[in-house]
């Protein structure tokens, strides 16, 4: 009776969880789906005609109507948006009009510059977000709390371009302790083999020290400025999650055995607000991923960004269109795994 009543109990935990995975697959399946019409009804709604942007002005109308067929904006828009999505699902995002070369080839060469500067951004405003989210749960009014409550302010509050470019006035101009905008001096950037994309694995690669100390010197100032954005709602958001659970009453049983506050607060307060922890870092990081767009423009940073900023200006719809599509797929990608990883990592959860 007892074994039969353990597997009925087993089958149930194993259809549940299976129901809780299709339901998840299938949420980020409509999600991007939807992100796929966002962007199709983008290139409708612009009020560039990109018929003219190939054809030119003085088109004649056998040539307008010429391009407008090899377009397929002659076709229905159920039928426009089903050749887009098979497009898509070759890998195809149309032909830039600003490189004339493939929206996805463009991608692939600047897509690592901007995981490279998001990535060290989100590693130092992590790092420094739970350690300012720690201290000023430790001792709650104090300075270091008031201290990290002002800077989470700042980070949100002050405009991340605006950051940059004192950054690059104070750092760059005056004191000479960043190297300055773009991911490698002159005399490095034309001798360097790209074999991942990623300035500072390719430089340590290269067995030249001289041109690693070079790629730092660019890379740590717009890694500071983008990464204060990230530490910002990392410590905000993990001040307020470590607060809160410290008012829980197994802590204030902890503290009248006579517990420490420090030990309190990372052997059972810290692990406890996990879950809230992953879903922050994912959050942040897709934020930097997306907002990386000011950071790549003010310190001519060659990424996603600087690309996507070009193509505005230009009116690039596929390149808009592209470069739109690789960040929110990004950012549905690891909100997806935030989910999933705190599904696994907190049982209170399931």
């Amino acid at each position: 009776m007892t074994a039969s009543v353990s597997q009925a109990g087993s089958a149930r935990l194993f259809w549940l969880r299976s129901g809780r995975l299709f339901t998840g697959l299938a949420s980020l399946a409509v999600t991007l789906l939807g992100l796929l019409a966002f962007t199709f009804m983008l290139s409708h709604l612009s009020p560039v005609d990109p018929v003219l942007q190939i054809a030119g002005d003085h088109a004649s109308e056998s040539t307008y109507a010429q391009v407008r067929h090899d377009l397929g904006l002659d076709e229905s828009l159920p039928m426009q948006f089903w050749h887009y999505v098979t497009h898509l699902a070759t890998g195809d995002l149309g032909i830039s009009r600003l490189t004339n070369q493939a929206v996805s080839s463009d991608l692939l060469r600047t897509f690592p510059a901007t995981i490279e500067l998001a990535t060290c951004a989100m590693i130092f405003g992590a790092l420094s977000g739970i350690l300012l989210a720690l201290l000023a749960a430790w001792k709650p009014g104090s300075l270091v709390d008031n201290l990290a409550r002002l800077i989470s302010l700042l980070g949100y509050s002050v405009p991340v371009f605006w950051l940059g470019l004192l950054g690059l006035l104070l750092f760059y101009a005056v004191l000479h302790w960043s190297a300055g905008p773009g991911r490698l001096d002159d005399i490095w950037i034309y001798t360097l083999e790209p074999k991942t994309g990623l300035v500072l694995v390719d430089s340590w690669l290269s067995g030249d020290p001289e041109m690693f100390r070079n790629a730092v010197a660019h890379l740590w100032l717009p890694v500071v400025v983008l990464g204060l954005l990230a530490m910002a709602g990392i410590t905000r958001l993990l001040r307020a999650a470590l607060l809160e659970e410290s008012g829980k009453e197994y802590v204030t049983l902890a503290r009248a055995k006579g517990a420490g506050r420090g030990r309190i607060l990372l052997l059972h307060v810290f692990p406890n607000v996990r879950g809230t922890l992953i879903t922050v870092l994912a959050l942040s990081y897709a934020t930097l991923l997306e907002g990386s767009v000011l950071t790549e423009t003010v310190f001519a940073w060659p990424g996603v960004g600087r690309y996507m900023t070009t193509a505005l200006f230009a009116s690039d719809t596929p390149a808009i269109l592209g470069s739109t599509l690789l960040i929110g797929g990004c950012f549905i990608t690891l909100n997806a795994l935030a989910d999933a990883l705190t599904w696994l990592t907190d049982p209170r959860t399931r």
